[in-house]
């Protein structure tokens, strides 16, 4: 008998780009964490250059920004913690 995919390879995961060190990226992951929100982390400072070049164009253009997230191509760049825009940006992005 075949074994079915996982769930996951039909929907698509909410990704967060971040840095270990960064507390915004700590705060926003604890808030998906409580909020029973499925994503995946992405170490942005592992990552290869066309990976990090997307994340500085998503934020401007300057320099990588985190936490910046990305849902079935929507993008939100890097910002401050704030629960309440934060809850608002996910349901524009359709998490």
């Amino acid at each position: 008998m075949p074994t079915l995919p996982n769930h996951k390879d039909f929907f698509p995961m909410l990704k967060v780009y971040s840095a270990k060190w960064c507390p915004h990226c700590v705060k926003t992951i604890n808030y998906l964490k409580e909020n029973n929100i499925e994503f995946q982390v992405i170490d942005i400072e592992s990552e290869p250059e066309p990976v990090v070049r997307k994340v500085i164009d998503v934020n401007g253009g300057d320099d990588w920004v985190v936490p910046t997230l990305e849902f079935n191509g929507k993008w939100r760049p890097g910002k401050v913690f704030n629960a309440k825009e934060l809850k608002a940006d996910l349901k524009d992005l359709g998490v």
